[in-house]
């Protein structure tokens, strides 16, 4: 699973003034971290807005990135939620052949238990041959996939191969990174704590702040994975205060300011999300004007 080892961006889904999808921001976007070292590109995520995504627009998302990333990056398509048969479903039917693997969510609002979590993921597996990423991130789902569900998932489906951790809990990063399979991979999805993941034992990151930093970002991830601990601090440091604005209100209203100040798309986000404050804008201004 070489492919997702480094810095995956979950990428947003840039809008025009009217809130349509803005085709031309994201081929921006794409060829922005293609040529700045990004080593592959998440579809469909969170910080896509997927939750406020109609099938249409997602068709229409997914084929603009395909085109314009003409296989020059590995794709993973976000196909997750809390109606199981619905997701099995979509994988059964969706021609999934650009796509290198699937990121799929916790079962949210439903609050599972562990084995309703197994099972979920169970049936997922079944749906399909591609390699599936698993997505722990209990602050949007209200219910944490605890390590040992994890790891029995990853003992006994073999298309299970990876995890993208996003409790913030560095306990259980080091549980998951003590007790894994020695094939399969833990993906820090906390931007915060990616280069400490990495640097103990993790393959890298699905970040959120990399699409606006790629080239910064993608390479302290590679210090980390070559065990340069104090290099890749030094960028960390550096990135550190505008980790933290990016998710001070809500993500991806944190990135898209981010991105808006880089001339690459706008600050626009659909409700019930609400776009960056002024207080924000002008922090993240300040940061970008001194970087």
């Amino acid at each position: 699973m070489q492919q997702f080892i480094g810095m995956g961006v979950a990428l947003v889904t840039p809008f025009k003034n009217d809130f349509t999808v803005d085709v031309e921001a994201l081929t921006r976007l794409v060829n922005f971290n293609i040529e700045n070292g990004t080593n592959y590109l998440v579809i469909n995520g969170t910080t896509g807005e997927s939750a406020t995504i109609s099938k249409e627009e997602k068709e229409l998302i997914i084929d603009t990135i395909v085109k314009v990333n003409n296989n020059r990056l590995p794709l993973i398509l976000g196909v997750g939620g809390n109606n199981t048969l619905e997701v099995v479903k979509e994988l059964k039917t969706r021609d999934l052949s650009h796509f290198e693997g699937i990121l799929s969510v916790a079962p949210y609002y439903s609050k599972p238990t562990q084995e309703g979590f197994y099972q979920h993921y169970k049936a997922i597996a079944e749906a399909t041959e591609k390699p599936i990423i698993l997505y722990n991130v209990p602050g949007r789902t209200a219910r944490n996939m605890e390590p040992s569900t994890t790891l029995r998932l990853a003992k006994d489906l073999k298309n299970i191969v990876a995890v993208k951790e996003a409790g913030n809990n560095q306990q259980q990063y080091y549980t998951l990174l003590k007790d894994k399979p020695a094939d399969f991979l833990i993906i820090s999805g906390d931007d915060d704590l990616a280069l400490g993941v990495t640097l103990a034992g993790g393959s890298g990151v699905i970040s959120v702040i990399g699409q606006a930093f790629p080239k910064e970002f993608s390479d302290m991830i590679q210090l980390g994975l070559e065990g340069k601990n104090k290099e890749a601090y030094e960028i960390h440091y550096k990135l550190m205060d505008i980790i933290n604005y990016i998710f001070e209100e809500n993500n991806p209203a944190g990135i898209k300011e981010v991105l808006s100040q880089l001339n690459i798309c706008s600050n626009k986000v659909r409700l019930p999300l609400v776009s960056a404050s002024e207080n924000l804008h002008h922090k993240i201004k300040n940061f970008i004007s001194n970087f």
